[in-house]
Formats: structure tokens, sequence, C-alpha cells
């Protein structure tokens, strides 16, 4: 009777271990199928979104289209070639003086930026509430941009209008009212008419996301446009916008503009409302993003921030200091004592960037100003403070809003480091030390600050590496810097794999000072010549790269930026001003 019980007691066990076997195999699998329905569910979601958001884009493109034509056949003596030909001053005289019509100036506009668009790919949406806004003009108070169409980056709020940042977990979230800057604008006179393409995050320099594709450079459809303003800068570097509205964490203003051959400014954070501007990265305060004008020329620069700068701004934000733009400064003729940086110790500059700064400089000092060299501050120990303060939560922010979607093509290989765990980064930065001190560089800095304690240290690293830098700049006794900026413009895919070109435009939002870009030149042959032998400070994979992305270059637009302290913002234009002056006067 025994053997009989144990024997029942051990088939009693073995049943229930079979029962929990299949059990568990049951779990597994139904774990797995529903993984799969989640994944094939969110893929649907991901692409009925992009769906959507393309429909509402041609959809507008449409309806401007067919608003054109119906405005051209029932205006037939319109003359756009005339209106597109002339400069933002001779634009708004006209339209001040009653010689030209602002629906003419308008329907122009959107003509040429339709055409631009279907052979750059630079548009997120037509604004045909703008329109609408033609009837809504005040005829007797006319402001200083009265009548003149503007574009703006597609993650500057429009009321009703989506600012995706190129994310799809910010698509059909549209805004519920116009940033702060729109409103300025439309109650100067100025006509948003259109929104522009942006990358995926804002975070690249490249123009391209899973939504509304690659923007392409006007000069060049082999190379990029720039970013994150890459829609701005191809409309405007196109012929479709005269003047447009960007925004720069780290060149986002400058790099477009100096791929593209025209003006920009990024001015000091703070000067301008960000309000209604959209960023992935908000509460970030190491490195500060600021929207900024983008246009032709130096002169109309000056004018938007004329325009903005009023107390309309200062009633809606009254967090924007109410510091009016000061004209006798940047109509000042005074000589300049100007610092003259060539290399910035990392990225060793290409032929054209050293020719260019060069050519400058010579003209600089043949009218009278005193140019000196400068060095700046610490400049690694920089680089540091900006990798550490953009991704100061270790990417955490960024790759959650990635989430739901996926990754653009060109992304890939920058996003890929921020996937890996913290532990690994570190583990992964200090082998790769001896082997790869730019590798190890990168790794190190993105691993986050990992305390609050932590984080008031980085703040008072940066107060005091600019206080240290304004000092610096007394004891040189300069008013301006001259500098370069990286160029000409990449080759597709190499945005995501060289990071750090960047740091001679992001340093300058580290330090908040107000900088601005200033086409000086073309990429001649003897250049392209020169760039076979280009080595590199490290002669590494990254200076390889670097020449690999510039190459091809001949004929496309070279600038050099021009930098001033805080809040001297119309120091900075003036700067500018007379470079674009001489270097206009050295041509003819």
């Amino acid at each position: 009777m025994e053997t009989v019980k144990l024997f029942l007691q051990g088939l009693e066990v073995d049943i229930c271990c079979g029962s929990v076997a299949v059990l568990t195999g049951s779990a597994c699998l139904a774990g797995v199928l529903v993984w799969l329905a989640r994944a094939v569910d969110g893929r649907r979601t991901a692409e009925s979104k992009i769906q959507k958001a393309r429909m509402l884009r041609e959809d507008s493109v449409l309806r401007a289209e067919q608003a054109v034509l119906h405005y051209k056949q029932s205006h037939p003596k319109m003359d756009s070639s005339l209106i597109l030909s002339l400069s933002l001053a001779e634009l708004t005289n006209k339209l001040q003086g009653g010689l030209l019509a602002p629906e003419d100036v308008l329907y122009s506009y959107i003509e040429k930026s339709l055409r631009v668009d279907k052979k750059l790919n630079c548009c997120t949406a037509f604004l045909l509430e703008s329109i609408d806004q033609l009837k809504d003009l005040d005829h007797n108070e006319r402001g200083l941009l009265y009548g003149v169409p503007v574009s703006i980056k597609e993650n500057i709020a429009y009321k009703n209008y989506d600012s995706s940042c190129g994310l799809l977990i910010n698509v059909d979230h549209p805004a519920e009212r116009n940033s702060v800057i729109v409103e300025v604008l439309k109650r100067q006179g100025a006509i948003p008419f259109v929104k522009t393409n942006v990358p995926q995050g804002l975070l690249s320099y490249d123009c391209s996301n899973v939504i509304y594709g690659q923007t392409v450079n006007p000069h060049n459809l082999k190379k990029t446009s720039g970013g994150s303003s890459g829609g701005e800068g191809a409309l405007i570097g196109g012929g479709g916008s005269m003047l447009g509205i960007g925004s720069d964490i780290g060149g986002s203003i400058r790099v477009p503009a100096a791929f593209c051959g025209f003006c920009a400014l990024k001015p000091t954070a703070g000067r301008l409302s960000s309000r209604g501007m959209t960023t992935v990265c908000r509460g970030q305060k190491s490195v500060l993003s600021t929207p900024g004008p983008m246009a032709k020329d130096v002169d109309s620069l000056a004018l938007c921030m004329q325009a903005l700068l009023n107390d309309h701004m200062f009633a809606l934000d009254p967090t924007v200091p109410p510091v009016y733009f000061n004209v006798q400064m940047y109509k000042s003729s005074k000589p300049l004592r100007i610092g003259y940086m060539e290399s910035d110790g990392i990225t060793q500059p290409t032929p054209s960037m050293i020719r260019s700064m060069r050519e400058v400089k010579a003209l600089l000092e043949q009218a009278g100003h005193t140019l000196v060299p400068y060095t700046p501050l610490k400049l690694k120990y920089a680089y540091e403070l900006i990798s550490k303060g953009i991704f100061a939560d270790g990417a955490t922010n960024l790759l959650q809003k990635l989430k739901g979607g996926p990754l653009d093509p060109t992304l890939k290989l920058q996003m890929k480091p921020f996937y890996l765990p913290i532990w690994l980064k570190k583990i992964l930065s200090i082998l790769l030390k001896p082997l790869s001190p730019r590798g190890s560089f990168l790794l190190g800095n993105i691993t986050g600050v990992g305390s609050v304690l932590e984080l008031w240290k980085q703040h008072t690293a940066v107060e005091e590496y600019i206080h240290d830098t304004i000092a610096e700049w007394r004891k040189c006794n300069i008013d301006v810097l001259l500098c370069p900026i990286f160029g000409p413009a990449f080759n597709f895919m190499y945005c995501s794999r060289l990071n750090f070109p960047i740091f001679y435009t992001a340093i300058y939002n580290l330090l908040n000072f107000p900088a601005g870009v200033v086409p000086v030149s073309t990429v001649t042959a003897e250049d392209e010549e020169e760039l076979r032998h280009y080595k590199g400070l490290f002669q590494d994979h990254w200076d390889k790269l670097f020449r690999q992305a510039v190459s091809g270059g001949q004929g496309l637009p070279m600038a050099v930026q021009c930098v001033a302290l805080p809040w001297q913002d119309e120091l900075c234009l003036r700067f500018m001003k007379e470079v674009e002056e001489l270097v206009k006067q050295s041509r003819k």
C-alpha cells in the first residue's frame, strides 16, 4: 500500500510539473503574441500618422496652387519677377508708399515657394490663413513689415497647425494659439505664409524626418541644406522667401544659412521671446536655444530685429527685457578691434574655410580695423560643458520623444550610442581612451550628470566659463570676434556621423553670445584640390569623414561667423554689415 501511495504521489507531481510546463510555455507564447500584436499595431499607428500629416501637407499645397492660379487669372498684369527681385528694404519702401499691393507680393512668394518646394522638399504647410490676413491689414497704421511674407520654422507655433519637430509623438496636436513671435510679426504687418521642414528631434544639422522626408540644398541637390532650420535654409536660399524665423541651440540657424548662402543671426538668448517655440530638450539650461531671423542680407536681419523688439512683444512676454533695437549702434562707423580665430583646435578647417577667413581678415584690415589673434579659453573643457549640458539627462527625454515611430535613416548612427546603458557607455569610454581619444570623449559626455548636485555643478561651471571668457575678451581689448563656420555643405548621411564640427557654432550658445553668419565666397577648384591632401588635426576616423563630407563642393557658398558679447546684438549685426559691404566692394 505504501508503494502504491508513493507511486500515486509521484504521478501527481509529474502531472503538476507537466501542467506547469505547459502553462509556462503557453504564457511565453501568449506574451510573444501580445508583443507582436502591439508592434504591428504601433507600426500601423505610425504609418497612419505619417499618412495623415502628408495628406494635410498635400492638401495645403493643392489649395495654395489653386489660390495662386485664381489670383493670377484675375490679375494678369502682376509682375512677379520684379517683386521677387527686390530686397527687403526696397520691398518695404514700395509697400509703405502704396506702389505695390500686399496681395501681389504674397501671391508672388506663394507661387515661388511652391516651385522651390517641389525641387527641394522644404515646406511642411502653406498657411492659407495668410490670404485672409490680407483683409485685416491695417492700411492706416503700417508696421515696419507691412505686407512682407515671412516663412517660419516648423517648431514655431501657428494656430491650428502642428509643431511636430519631425516627431510622430507630436503629430495631430495642433497649436491652440500663435507663438509670441508670430503675433508680433502680424502686428507689424508681416504675413507668415509657410512652415518649413526640420530634422527629426531638431538635434541635428541635417534636415530629414520620417514624416516629410529629406530637404536638399538649393545650390546642389546632392548636398544637405543644413539644420535644424534646414527648411528655412533651402527656401530662402532658393528664393522662395526673403525673411524667415528659425531657432538655434547649437548652430541651427547659422549652419543652414552658411550651407545655403545667405545671412542669419542667433541673438542673445532672451532678447526675443521663445513662448510658443517647441523644443525637444525643454528645461535644459546649460546651452540656450533662441529664435532668430534669417534673410538674404544683413539690413533685413536688422529690420526684423527692430520690428520684433517692441512694446507688443514685451507685453505678451514680460520675461523679455524691454530693450529696444539700438539703431545708433547698428549704424556706427567707428573702427573696430576684432579678435581673429582660424581654428577651434578640434576640427581642422577646410581649405575653403581658411581662404575665406583670410580674405575677410585682409579686407577688414584694409578698411582700417585692427585684427588681433584670439584663442578661446579651455576649448576641450567648453565642449564637455556643451555635451554634458544638452544631454544632462543622458538623452532620456529625446529617446522618449522618438518612441512610437521609426527612426529617420539620417539619425541612426547618431542615436546608437544613446541607447546603450549608462554603465556600458562609461566602461567603453575608458577602454576607448588610448585607442580613440575622440570616441572616448563622445561616449563619456552623453552619460548624463547623474544627480541634482552634479547638475548644479554643471550650471556653476557654465556661469564661470562665461565670465572667464568675457574677462579674456576684455584682456585682449576686442569688440567682436571673427571666426569660421564649418563648410561647405555636407554630402548626405554624414551629419549624424560627425559631431565635432558643430562645436564651431555651439560654443556661442554655451556662452550666450550673439553670433551671425555672412556669405563671403564660394568653393574653388583650387580648394577642392587642396582638400584631397586634408589630414586633420588628429588624422583619425572623424578627420577622414569630415574630408569626405565636404568633398565635391565646388561652387558652394562659404561663410564666416561674426560674434559679440551678450546683449550687443546690434554690434554683432554692425560687424556683419561691415563684412558684407567689404566683400561686395571687393567683388566689384
